[in-house]
């Protein structure tokens, strides 16, 4: 072929020359990949930035609580045992290394081997991140008639159906899930990053239904974390460094024995109307909450953690702390003793198109934010439910809330090194 014949290929001249490039990157390649080995390869971390994620108890529900969660919930696209059981194993070897600051996965020079870590996270501590995990009714549930899993008639009686409330406004892309983890941290990346890393390991058997990010304000008499309508949020828990208070309120007992020392998550996004709410004047609000917005102090007393007087009476005969009040509707007194744990953080998702509940009825560009509400309990039926009925009809608050979604999880017991997530209920299936 003479040279004027080879001008008008210039297919064949790009191929050789892109092989020739090929062929010297393989030639030089494990230079740069052992660089990069090391310098994705995390510091050791400081012991006071670290939560063990080997235990008796999932870290991150008696975890003091830290300044950022990203929430996700997946359905699960297996119908394989062994999947499912594979993905838990996946899932827990990653957890166990980034909670200590480490990659998802070792990191390997080979550039044949698939990517093991995102990167995101490299050279920052863990910044106390936990993981927990939980399982949704849909984990145990039939698939035209078949229990998909075997672990079926293992439902826990506990883990029930929330029922429809009074103003739930539930969207289908924001409720449900098989699975859920719960992703704390001090830094936001930290946590995005470990759900980031999760989902990617779960690429061939689970996939995200649905997510929200939320944060805490930082306070630094490490009280209260007050929410986006101004008021401290979580006064009335019970005790987290008590084990008796734990044990009657938050862990789970023997009627399943694979969720002993678990406990049961309800999640549930609720959007607040940020413009109506913050229209009102501060004595309409504080009757709202049932009290005082600077202190936390219940209306009638001075400081936040004096217990509550629902019998006080203002010189006009009227309750002090309003019979309608978020804070009397939520009492245990007015609920048969019934307490969770609430673990709950704010949410922004920037603005969307709402239409109000409200008069004047607007509707507009408003903010897409609230509060992710979250709540640990031995048994949903007389936690959050039993507390949450009469809220939903008669609390004030529900006037500026609206719950949007969520789901309800059984988060079993701690992960022993060797074994992984869920393990017990899997042996006895």
């Amino acid at each position: 072929m003479s040279h004027a014949d080879d001008s008008h290929q210039p297919g064949r001249r790009r191929f050789l020359a892109t092989a020739a490039t090929a062929a010297t990157v393989a030639a030089t390649a494990t230079a740069p990949v052992a660089s990069a080995h090391r310098v994705l390869s995390n510091p050791a971390a400081d012991d006071s930035d670290i939560v063990p994620f080997w235990g008796d108890y999932q870290a991150g529900i008696a975890t003091p609580q830290q300044g950022h969660v990203y929430f996700a919930a997946f359905d699960l696209t297996t119908d394989k045992r062994d999947d499912v059981i594979a993905m838990l194993r996946a899932w827990t070897d990653a957890s166990a290394r980034m909670t200590q600051g480490q990659p998802a996965a070792p990191l390997n020079d080979d550039l044949s081997t698939e990517a093991a870590d995102s990167g995101e996270a490299v050279g920052l501590s863990p910044h106390r991140l936990t993981l927990t995990f939980g399982f949704g009714p849909g984990f145990f549930a039939t698939k035209d008639g078949v229990d998909r899993f075997g672990v079926g008639k293992h439902r826990p009686q506990a883990l029930v159906d929330l029922p429809r409330f009074n103003g739930d406004q539930l969207v289908a892309e924001r409720t449900g899930g098989d699975v859920c983890v719960q992703a704390c941290a001090d830094d936001p990346q930290v946590a995005f990053h470990a759900v980031r890393q999760l989902t990617r390991l779960a690429y061939a058997s689970a996939k995200l239904r649905w997510a929200q990010p939320g944060f805490l304000a930082a306070q630094k008499d490490k009280g209260t974390p007050r929410n986006l309508m101004g008021f401290k949020d979580g006064t009335m828990n019970p005790p987290i460094n008590s084990p008796a208070m734990m044990n009657q309120y938050v862990w789970a007992g023997d009627e399943a024995d694979w969720m002993k020392q678990g406990s049961y998550l309800v999640a549930r996004p609720i959007r607040i109307a940020l413009e109506h709410w913050d229209r009102m004047k501060l004595g309409f609000q504080e009757q709202v909450m049932g009290r005082h917005k600077d202190t936390g102090a219940p209306l009638g007393s001075k400081n936040e953690k004096d217990g509550l007087n629902l019998d006080a009476n203002d010189a006009d005969g009227n309750p002090l702390i309003p019979d309608n009040s978020h804070v009397r509707l939520g009492a245990p007194a007015v609920n048969d003793g019934a307490q969770i744990l609430r673990r709950s953080y704010s949410y922004d998702n920037g603005l969307s198109f709402t239409a109000e509940r409200w008069p004047p009825w607007r509707q507009a560009m408003e903010f897409d934010a609230g509060l992710l509400f979250l709540c640990y309990q031995k048994d949903p039926r007389t936690g959050f439910i039993k507390i949450f009925e009469n809220m939903s009809k008669f609390d004030m608050m529900n006037q500026f809330v609206t719950h949007i979604g969520g789901g309800v999880f059984a988060c079993p017991p701690g992960v022993k090194q060797g074994g992984y997530i869920g393990q017990p209920l899997f042996e006895m299936a």
